[in-house]
């Protein structure tokens, strides 16, 4: 059987709606299904402001990656404070431990 763009395209469309209807009709899943479109979204958003600056779509392709950089920083937040916390400790440590050597 030979794939070809549309039905790539169909399988994905429908492979989506199953997650939609089992993300609706479990609740379980459904939280599951909710975390993860909350990281998918964002990124969907980077990589379609990508190609839109790379097809020539300058305005509207900065104006989406730049929103899509946005919300997936604040969705990753619990993550990036903890993660500059340890590396300014590291640095720190760092100038401390290298204060007495001279280069």
């Amino acid at each position: 059987m030979r794939m070809d763009r549309n039905k790539g395209l169909a399988i994905l469309l429908i492979a989506v709606g199953v997650l939609f209807l089992l993300g609706t009709l479990s609740p379980a899943f459904g939280y599951l299904m909710s975390e993860i479109m909350s990281y998918l979204i964002p990124v969907a958003m980077i990589v379609l402001g990508y190609y839109g600056v790379r097809s020539g779509n300058m305005v509207i392709g900065w104006i989406i990656l730049i929103l899509g950089l946005l919300i997936l920083i604040g969705k990753l937040s619990w993550l990036i404070g903890p993660l500059l916390a340890i590396g300014l400790i590291i640095f720190g440590i760092f100038l401390l431990r290298s204060r007495g050597r001279r280069y």
